[in-house]
């Protein structure tokens, strides 16, 4: 698996950039929990932030610098990085509201 967005093509970003959500997922290959993040971070971003995000899905088998410029110490991890300020996720993004509260998504949501 190489580097590659699941979401829409990166659109021109909104003048207000914090409407506007960047997500970097870093995953091991196609191992379960890797999927199960990919998969669960696709659904979140669809309930509560349509048609304003871009997802990145980083495989640090293939990419291996990346995840040591971004400091990726576990995987997979998820960072956002709009709207400011960045923040990282631990896991398979599994526990809704604990990614919820951890992005900060509730906080700009609609």
């Amino acid at each position: 698996m190489s580097e590659q967005n699941v979401s829409k093509p990166l659109p021109d970003l909104p003048t207000d950039k914090s409407e506007f959500w960047i997500l970097r997922l870093y995953v091991a290959g196609h191992a379960m929990r890797s999927l199960t993040a990919i998969a669960n971070l696709q659904a979140l971003c669809e309930e509560h932030l349509p048609d304003r995000y871009h997802i990145e899905v980083i495989d640090v088998i293939e990419d291996p610098e990346r995840a040591s410029t971004d400091q990726i110490l576990a995987l997979p991890t998820l960072i956002r990085a709009l709207p400011p300020p960045v923040r990282k996720i631990i896991g398979d993004l599994s526990n809704t509201e604990r990614v919820l509260v951890g992005l900060e998504i509730a906080q700009h949501s609609h």
